[in-house]
Order: structure tokens, then C-alpha cells, then sequence
């Protein structure tokens, strides 16, 4: 009898003694969300996984701590959400319209402008003649400007090709503006059809290219050079494209 009782003395102490440690964990949890919830709120732009952790203590876990404060937030008026693998608070989109005149600013593209965006999403990393190929018109250097004056695009590198054109590709801001975690997100073949932006009559084998996001360089692809930026920023804008439609390449 006393050996059934000494078990059973170990058995219902040894919980014990892991709640209590269970316990102690849970507790340093609400302290290392504060902090997590303050760098996030504190900061002008999104932050990754790996600015994050510098600032909490080593042992935490950044990815289940993002995980449960995005929780926590998920039926508040501001949500925690993630763009291009990083971390920023949002109004939440059914209150969006709260601060629509505070912070919407209308610019409104041509339809050049719209063209060559959808291309360069779709297709990066892309030149201008590529885009010219896929558009069946010239594009001038005004759309382009437009664009990277926008943010939305950005030079990327150089085609390994005679002339080394530059190639173009999407930004952060790009992911931003339309509310997309990844260049994946962006709508399909079928999704066009359906929303009526693709006719439903399409050539035999049309299909919709998938986007990469990554910011790697390709094989024909060479780094920019010193200064490519700023010869983009000071070129002089030609006349813009299509005269005769009377079609605006500003925004």
C-alpha cells in the first residue's frame, strides 16, 4: 500500500510542476507581443521577419508571435497583414472608406499607361521593346515615366542584348497599391475572362503568364550601372505616343 501511494504521490506532482512551467512561458508571451505590437505600430513601412527579431529577445518566436497578434487584430479596425513577406498595419478593408479623402489620391492613368503596367506585371523582367512587341504600338518615354514616377515599376537591370536595353519589373508599391501579398496573386486567365477584362473568344493556345517574384537577376539579365537611374530621371519626355487618338500618357 505504501508503494501505490508513493506513485501516485510522483504521478500527480510531476503535472504540477509542468503547468508551472507552461505557466512562466504563457506569461513572457504578452510582453514580447507589446514589444512586437509597438516596433509595428512605430514604424513608417512595412517590416520583415528579420528586422523584427533584432529588437526581441532571441529566443522568441517572430513567426508565431506575427501569427497571434494578427489573430488578435483580425476583427479590429486595423488589421496586421503581410506585403511581399512584410509586416504593417492596415485599416481594415471594410473601413477603408473611413479615410478615403485623407488618404486616396486619385491619379488617373491612360490607357498606354494601363497597357504597359499589366505588361510589365505580367511579363517582367521586360524591356521596352518587349513591350512595344506585346502592345503592337510604339510606347513612349513619357508612359514610362509615368509609371516609375508612380513607383510602381522600377529599372531592374540590363538585356544582355545589342544596345543592353534596361529591363523593368514591379515594386513593393506596386504589391501595395492593389492590395496583393505576391505578383502570384495577380488574376489568372480565368479570372480576366470572368471580370470581362480578356474577351472570351481568344486565339487557340492564348494563355496568361504566371509572374515571379523573385528579385534575382536572370541569366540574360546584367546589373545597373552607376547613374542608369538618373539618366532615366533627367531624359527629356518625347512627344507622347499616339497623337492622333488624342490619348494622354500623364496621369
Amino acid at each position: 500500500m505504501a508503494t501505490n501511494l508513493a506513485t501516485k504521490h510522483v504521478e500527480d506532482t510531476t503535472p504540477s510542476h509542468e503547468t508551472a512551467e507552461s505557466t512562466s512561458e504563457t506569461a513572457a508571451r504578452p510582453e514580447e507581443l507589446r514589444l512586437l505590437e509597438a516596433m509595428l505600430f512605430a514604424s513608417t513601412e512595412p517590416l520583415d521577419v528579420a528586422s523584427l527579431a533584432k529588437r526581441l529577445p532571441e529566443d522568441a518566436d517572430v513567426k508565431a508571435l506575427l501569427e497571434q497578434l494578427q489573430a488578435d487584430y483580425a476583427m479590429r479596425g486595423v488589421n496586421l497583414v503581410r506585403v511581399a513577406n512584410k509586416w504593417t498595419f492596415r485599416t481594415a478593408a471594410d473601413l477603408s472608406w473611413l479615410m478615403t479623402r485623407e488618404s486616396t489620391e486619385t491619379r488617373r492613368l491612360s490607357r498606354a499607361a494601363i497597357e504597359t503596367l499589366a505588361i510589365i506585371a505580367y511579363h517582367q523582367p521586360v524591356t521596352r521593346a518587349e513591350i512595344e512587341e506585346i502592345r503592337g504600338v510604339i510606347t513612349s518615354k513619357g508612359t514610362l515615366d509615368v509609371l516609375l514616377e508612380t513607383g510602381w515599376i522600377r529599372p531592374r537591370g540590363r538585356r544582355k542584348t545589342p544596345g543592353r536595353p534596361l529591363t523593368f519589373g514591379t515594386t513593393e508599391a506596386f504589391l501595395s497599391q492593389f492590395s496583393l501579398e505576391q505578383l502570384g496573386d495577380l488574376p489568372g486567365l480565368d479570372e480576366l475572362k470572368g471580370s470581362g477584362l480578356l474577351d472570351t473568344r481568344l486565339p487557340t493556345g492564348f494563355s496568361v503568364p504566371s509572374p515571379s517574384d523573385d528579385p534575382a537577376l536572370r541569366d540574360d539579365e546584367e546589373p545597373l550601372e552607376s547613374g542608369d537611374e538618373l539618366q532615366l530621371t533627367l531624359a527629356p519626355i518625347p512627344d507622347p505616343e499616339e497623337p492622333n487618338s488624342g490619348e494622354s500618357t500623364g496621369a
